[in-house]
């Protein structure tokens, strides 16, 4: 018989789900944490590019301005200067004055703020990346689990045109369809997307990477489908679909959250690419790629103007790659936890 002083037995605690046991590791990992903040802290700063060029610079990063002048200390400074030669000839945009709220960064060429410009034109990079990711990983999931769950002639066909896809390198593949959607727009069916519109680098960039993240998801499918569950399920009569949605996707969820940031890191680096070559984002729209293309011709003058979208690109290519080993090595936690359990 219990009395007053007799412990209370306690229900046991249910064992932490797979995912929160995955996101625990993850918050550990100090390298993969500080990733994600600097990946944090770059998206608001890009996210407030507005209120930054209307409210502290006071400044219109998208026209000329090559004959205007801003206040710095009180004193009126002309955006565009002579040269530091000896003779003086030619004018430079102002450098960098490292003030918020006075050409921080300096001008370009046109003489608009780099600072404003930088902010404008990562929230257009960033954006295209993470959208190309998702449309990629979105194409290749579709590609890798129907080829590798159904076999046979549906794999036949797919690999083989994922296979003609891989031959081409990314960026010839890239650039030809570039230079065909940039002079005549993207059509599809009845839609016409034009060729300024930021949907254009989106699909293309996605286009091209499906092959790299098809193969290894169609892999991983193979590998599934041989499984004791699946097998299982198959001889129960369960419907191919159910088993697709209930039992494959679940399991190759990992490998699609892992392959997110190495996905955006290359598109990232694929759509700086187009746009330093005029056949990515096009004006008046910015971004980190045609920034570099401002600055190429003042590299020895105003560095600052080519450097500055230069480091963005690899703080945040860097970043998602320490942020993606850790959501690897995460993930492996979850996949151990999976089997003892």
């Amino acid at each position: 018989m219990m009395t007053q002083t007799d412990p209370v037995p306690c229900a046991a605690s249910a064992p932490p789900g797979p995912w929160r046991t995955a996101i625990r590791a993850l918050s550990v990992n100090r390298s993969a944490m500080a990733a994600f903040a600097t990946l944090l802290f770059i998206t608001i700063a890009c996210l407030m590019a507005p209120f930054y060029a209307h409210d502290i610079a006071h400044t219109d990063p998208f026209t000329s301005n090559v004959a205007g002048s801003f206040m710095l200390h009180g004193q009126e400074i002309d955006i565009m200067q002579p040269n530091d030669n000896p003779l003086h000839l030619g004018l430079s945009p102002a450098g960098p004055t490292w003030h918020a709220s006075a050409y921080l960064l300096g001008a370009d060429s046109q003489g608009r703020d780099v600072a404003a410009r930088l902010l404008y034109g990562g929230r257009n990079s960033l954006m295209i990346s993470f959208s190309a990711a998702l449309l990629c990983i979105t194409m290749a999931a579709t590609v890798g689990i129907l080829a590798g769950f159904f076999g046979g002639f549906v794999d036949l066909i797919l690999s083989r045109l994922m296979d003609i896809m891989w031959a081409v390198p990314v960026y010839l593949f890239a650039i030809s369809l570039s230079i065909v959607t940039i002079s005549q727009g993207l059509k599809i069916g009845p839609f016409t997307i034009e060729s300024d519109n930021l949907l254009i680098p989106v699909v293309i960039i996605a286009l091209v990477y499906v092959p790299y993240a098809a193969r290894p998801i169609r892999g991983r499918v193979m590998a599934l489908r041989n499984a004791e569950f699946v097998t299982a399920a198959k001889s129960l009569g369960v419907p191919r679909w159910r088993i697709l949605v209930l039992d494959i996707l679940p399991n190759v969820s990992n490998t699609l959250v892992v392959l997110t940031p190495l996905l955006t890191a290359l598109a990232l680096l694929a759509e700086s690419a187009l746009s330093f070559l005029s056949i990515g984002v096009q004006a008046p729209a910015a971004s980190w790629g045609t920034i570099i293309q401002d600055g190429e011709g003042l590299i020895y003058t105003r560095p600052m103007v080519a450097l500055a979208p230069g480091l963005a690109i690899v703080m945040v290519v860097l970043a998602l790659n320490i942020f993606g080993d850790g959501l690897r090595d995460a993930l492996d936690v979850r996949e151990t936890s999976r089997k003892n359990a």
